[in-house]
């Protein structure tokens, strides 16, 4: 199981799995209930492969987020996203200890952290999935 496939779109609660491209937009299936729906080329859509945090060096792909909460969870699942901010920002500083405070909000680690938890269980953030998807990323280049 992939990442490259799960997206995430704005206003719509969870994260989704592409099906089908159309003409007028593409199917995609939630990962919350299984429901499938229809989204409009308009809609604001995010493949997760294409997201990165940032940190006070670089731009790190929320894959390797996902490969170092997977890690320091032993493939479990992570806190929750309802903690307070201030646990929130700790857990993530273990996490990622590099990330760039005044441009990653606490919305954004909410949002990453319920992401790994909507993931974890259907085996898209182990580190073994995620490191598969490192090598095939890089025979590819």
């Amino acid at each position: 199981m992939s990442i490259q496939k799960i997206l995430a779109i704005s206003g719509k609660p969870g994260l989704y799995e592409l099906k089908i491209q159309t003409r007028t937009g593409f199917v995609a299936e939630s990962l919350l209930d299984g429901k499938k729906i229809t989204v409009g080329m308009r809609s604001n859509v995010s493949l997760l492969s294409e997201i990165a945090v940032y940190t006070y060096s670089e731009e790190i792909r929320l894959a390797d987020v996902f490969k170092a909460i997977a890690t320091k969870e032993n493939d479990g699942a992570a806190i929750s996203h309802k903690e307070n901010d201030a646990t929130l920002k700790d857990y993530f500083r273990e996490v990622l200890p590099e990330f760039d405070e005044d441009r990653v909000y606490t919305s954004d680690i909410k949002k990453i952290v319920n992401w790994y938890n909507i993931l974890q269980p259907k085996g898209f953030v182990s580190v073994e999935a995620l490191s598969k998807e490192e090598e095939k990323e890089e025979t590819a280049e």
